[in-house]
């Protein structure tokens, strides 16, 4: 009688946890969902208004000023590009995200984008649905662990109703928490929410990206070799994904090193950008989503497109633009996919996909999360399986290095490299190597 009962309870807390998440998730799914539509509704509308304008970026020295201005004096959690943030919100404050960052995170992003400014929609959206999250949380009174699961499921509803993936979206959101480690236990409430974002905002009648439908099948007498390009593509796109980490961290380092009030930093900044779109033009301003839309459906990337869009985003995420790092690292994967494909003679619309797919996943940690979005994006099972081998080669090749600096890393991608300091500055900083590679550096000097 008393196992009965026992397993009875254990029942009805299953129950009850089943019932208790599909509740506090979909409502957090669906408000991040509208919010994140209204949010998407007004950089459309500000973006096309401006776009209206044939040197509209002229005002982007004002426009970053602006942007700075409203984050230092009334929300400085809204500084960066979001979606880090929201990561340090989860590890350092219980999921604690004070509800005023949400509006001013809003404004700043709209000025900074909407004046041409190099950064992505989805970083402030991100932090915007952990933001409505972590204030869901306090209403229901939630302690600590439901807030956090709360707040990465709201995080997951943000990032499903801006790229239409819902699945790799869930999964996303807990893998970039900690690199190499996923908790299932978040798993349910998050995919609910994913689900329940994904939905509302399409209802407003939010559009992702179209992309290319790709005609690629892996037969026995191609699936070698094409494998093989593969393999060495995600080698190529780990060192692209790697560039871009070390120049974002370079340039807020110098910009950091400028010691003058903050908001001058963006006439600074604004007035950098202004300079090189006037020598190499406009398609690195903005999201720049209509010129890699382009690329990725065929039409050739020009070599440098992805070092001049590294450059133009660092500047404008460093000297006090607001926006989010993720659309910026899809114009870099396909315009270094194209550049790739050029240079060997190879599908371009393949391998721009392929390198979207692969400097996401290794600029960001989460090679699981790309693999499935490759399956929600292109629905081609053959890409899929040449986006697996490409994502988790670049994802080895970028090391312990991450565009999200709050990123937490606790062990190492490979072995004969362990953990030192889990309070170092950055996530590179944390690991040293073996014993024997130190004294195979302490040989190389004695040489020289």
């Amino acid at each position: 009688m008393e196992k009965i009962k026992q397993k009875a309870v254990g029942l009805f807390l299953f129950f009850a946890y089943l019932v208790k998440w599909l509740l506090l998730s979909g409502v957090t799914g669906a408000a991040v969902g509208a919010i994140g539509a209204g949010f998407i509704w007004l950089l459309n509308t500000a973006s096309g208004f401006a776009a209206g304008f044939s040197y509209y970026y002229l005002f982007l020295p004002i426009g970053m000023f602006l942007s700075a201005f409203a984050v230092k004096h009334l929300a400085p959690g809204a500084e960066g590009h979001g979606t880090e943030k929201a990561i340090e919100a989860i590890h350092k404050r219980g999921g604690r995200i004070k509800l005023g960052v949400v509006p001013v995170k809003i404004i700043a992003t709209v000025i900074t984008i909407g004046s041409g400014g190099s950064a992505g929609k989805e970083g402030p959206t991100t932090q915007i649905g952990a933001g409505a999250a972590s204030f869901l949380a306090g209403l229901f009174h939630l302690d600590e662990k439901d807030t956090k699961r709360l707040v990465v499921a709201g995080m997951a509803a943000a990032f499903a109703a801006i790229f239409g993936t819902p699945v790799a979206a869930a999964i996303f959101a807990i893998e970039v928490l900690i690199v190499g480690r996923i908790d299932l236990k978040n798993i349910f409430p998050v995919m609910i929410a994913s689900l329940a974002g994904y939905f509302v905002s399409s209802a407003f009648g939010i559009e992702t990206e179209k992309m290319p439908e790709i005609f690629l099948t892996l037969a026995w007498n191609n699936a070698l070799p094409t494998v093989g390009i593969a393999l060495g593509a995600g080698i190529f796109f780990g060192l692209v994904s790697m560039l871009t980490i070390l120049v974002l961290g370079g340039t807020h380092k110098i910009a950091n090193k400028i010691k003058i009030y903050k908001p001058l930093k963006g006439l600074i900044g604004g007035a950098a950008i202004v300079l090189l779109a006037l020598v190499f033009g406009t398609d690195y301003l903005g999201m720049g989503i209509g010129y890699f839309t382009r690329i990725i459906g065929g039409d050739p990337a020009r070599g440098y497109d992805f070092l001049l869009k590294i450059v133009f985003t660092a500047i404008t995420l460093s000297f006090g633009g607001s926006g989010g790092i993720l659309t910026p690292l899809m114009f870099i994967g396909i315009t270094s996919g194209s550049a790739f494909a050029a240079l060997f003679h190879l599908d371009p619309v393949v391998f721009s996909a392929l390198g979207m797919l692969a400097v996401l996943a290794s600029a960001t940690n989460t090679p699981l999360a790309c693999i499935v979005m490759a399956f929600e994006m292109f629905l081609n099972p053959s890409l899929a399986v040449l986006a697996a081998v490409a994502c988790s080669i670049a994802y080895i090749v970028t090391g312990h290095r991450s565009v999200y600096p709050t990123q937490m890393m606790k062990e190492s991608k490979i072995t004969g490299v362990w953990l030192e300091s889990e309070t170092a500055e950055h996530p590179s900083e944390r690991f040293i190597y073996s014993r024997w590679l130190e004294k195979l550096r302490e040989w190389g000097k004695k040489k020289k």
